[in-house]
């Protein structure tokens, strides 16, 4: 819960100050001895925690999804399986997996998404990477138009979405093969553009490390790049652009 909702609840009646004065003196991180969870980080940055769940034991994951749960009311989890999804399940029924971006989540109902990110891909390929970006930006509040298949091989499918793209505070731009979308996209509009390379392409790819190479490379201005298949970082960094812009 965000410092300011707690305060506007306190305002309307709906908790007591000792109960506001309670939430502020916990700790700020909740030591599981194997994690430590960081329940203020919405207080500081304006985002809570996410969970990273590739990688993560059985009973780690679940318990770390039960108190953030508990803590939030909603967890967002990225790199989740579909065997991780039937596990946590069981002990959160409201958990929701969407088998493309692999994202793992409970969001609360109703919530108000503001402003507009425009995500883009140069393929139908790179779709999975594009909704893990769009995906995080919206549960943090933003609103986001997909523009898929747009490459530069049909450069006028691009074209004919230019209105969306130069009315978005932020553009992100996920492409594999030679990752040019990014530059195109960064010679047509006035904000920022967040280059997201994606493991998509042939062997001469190498995984993606074309893509980033051009991406860094680029000579359009405004444009930045986060890692290869890192569509959870183009996401977050969207997300507190678009913030800005809303303001």
């Amino acid at each position: 819960m965000e410092t300011h909702e707690i305060l506007e609840q306190v305002k309307t009646g709906e908790i007591t100050v000792e109960e506001a004065e309670r939430y502020f003196r916990r700790k700020p991180f909740v030591d599981m001895g194997y994690a430590k969870l960081d329940t203020h980080r919405e207080i500081r940055s304006g985002f809570p925690e996410v969970v990273f769940c590739s990688g993560k034991a059985d009973e780690h994951l679940l318990h770390i999804f039960e108190v953030l749960f508990e803590e939030n009311k909603e967890v967002f989890g990225t790199r989740a399986s579909e065997a991780q999804y039937e596990l946590v399940r069981e002990r959160i029924p409201e958990i929701t997996y969407d088998p493309v971006s692999r994202i793992l989540k409970v969001e609360k109902e109703g919530k108000e998404r503001k402003g507009k990110i425009a995500v883009c891909t140069a393929g139908t390929a790179d779709i999975a990477v594009a909704e893990e970006a769009a995906q995080a930006a919206e549960f943090f509040g933003s609103s986001v138009e997909r523009i898929y298949d747009v490459g530069v091989s049909g450069l006028h499918r691009l074209l004919a979405r230019l209105e969306t793209l130069q009315s978005a505070n932020c553009v992100v731009a996920v492409a594999g093969m030679e990752g040019a979308l990014a530059s195109v996209i960064g010679g047509l509009v006035d904000k920022p553009v967040i280059a997201v390379p994606t493991s998509v392409g042939y062997g001469a790819n190498f995984k993606g490390l074309s893509a980033l190479l051009t991406m860094i490379n680029s000579c359009a201005n405004g444009i930045a790049t986060v890692n290869i298949d890192n569509g959870y970082g183009a996401g977050y960094m969207a997300a507190q652009i678009n913030r800005l812009g809303v303001r």
